[in-house]
């Protein structure tokens, strides 16, 4: 017979809500803006939702509801804290879910997720190292090593975001850290990484630039997409920005590189999948050798695309990894 769950993900931009089976077939979903659910307004949507859903696709009975969130975490208590990128505030999700459905809840980083799907739906089946790394609005990974999915005391082992990647700490990242990878090449925060380089830029160079001309040189107006499709035709000084994002991109994986040694590096995340590979995968793939001391492992961009975190919520529902549970049910 088969087995029906619930996946979400709660990302810093978008709120996804599916129902699916157990060999990872989405069934229905719904998707909503975080920004709608300040406080805790999102639980009640949640539940409201998911009997939407069972009632849609006519399942009257689910094994489970497994949940990907943007972090921190207390994922002992259930909680999302005081994420950076959310206007989410010490919301407890677990519980209340669990109490409405009468089925196991379980919740973990919206990048743990992700590394969850890889390795149940997706390029990870076959490997027992693998890194998923989020390139969104903020940096987020999950990884397993040695098929072992990576916790954390609080469950937030893989905040690879808030990796320093910069000494010098020119930029503040939005949690108040200096020299964080997402201060510098996280979707929300590569415009303001752009206007530091614009300001060391060859005056001519900004003048003749379409980054100037579009913004009528008022570079607050500047965004990643702008960026990043004006690099793709070939404005020199938005091929800079881009070139600079990859190198620090490389010098952030190459910290994975080394870190955990995987067979398998997947990329997500809205940066990564409404860009050209050209200009996000290839300048890490280029650049990385600098940096990395271990093998290189296989880099790609996740084939499970925008369904990576909800199909890894799944699966965490579905069979949740043996540490997890572990971690979970200790004192």
């Amino acid at each position: 017979m088969t087995r029906f769950a619930i996946g979400i993900d709660i990302g810093a931009t978008w709120v996804r809500v599916a129902i699916g089976s157990e060999d990872g077939e989405l069934l229905g979903r719904v998707v909503e803006k975080t920004s709608k659910f300040p406080g805790t307004d999102i639980v009640r949507w949640l539940a409201d939702t998911i009997s939407a859903l069972m009632q849609k696709v006519s399942v009257k009975k689910i094994s489970g509801i497994g949940i990907g969130s943007i972090g921190p975490l207390d994922i002992r208590r259930g909680m999302i804290l005081t994420p950076v990128n959310a206007p989410l505030r010490n919301v407890n999700l677990v519980s209340p879910l669990r109490k409405k459905f009468s089925v196991p809840v379980y919740l973990v980083n919206d990048a743990t997720a992700g590394v969850i799907g890889e390795k149940m739906y997706g390029r990870g089946e076959k490997y027992e190292n693998i890194v998923y790394v989020t390139l969104s609005t903020g940096i987020g990974g999950g990884v397993y090593v040695d098929g072992n999915l990576l916790i954390g005391k609080d469950g937030n082992a893989a905040e690879i975001g808030h990796m320093v990647i910069d000494m010098e700490g020119k930029l503040v990242c939005g949690c108040g850290k200096r020299g964080h990878w997402e201060a510098y090449c996280s979707g929300k925060n590569i415009p303001n990484f752009a206007r530091y380089l614009i300001s060391r830029s060859d005056e001519e160079l900004v003048k003749r630039s379409l980054l100037t001309k579009e913004t009528g040189g008022d570079f607050s107006k500047l965004t990643a997409e702008m960026i990043f499709r004006l690099a793709d035709k070939g404005d020199e000084l938005a091929r800079n920005i881009v070139n600079e994002v990859g190198r620090l991109n490389a010098i952030g994986f190459s910290v994975l590189v080394n870190m955990y040694d995987p067979e398998l590096i997947t990329i997500g995340g809205a940066v990564a999948l409404k860009n050209p590979k050209h200009l996000v995968l290839n300048p890490i793939i280029e650049n990385i050798g600098e940096y990395a001391i271990n093998r290189i492992p296989r880099i790609e961009i996740t084939t499970l695309r925008e369904d990576v975190v909800l199909l890894g919520a799944l699966g965490l529902a579905m069979e949740p990894p043996e540490t997890y549970l572990r971690y979970i049910k200790s004192d």
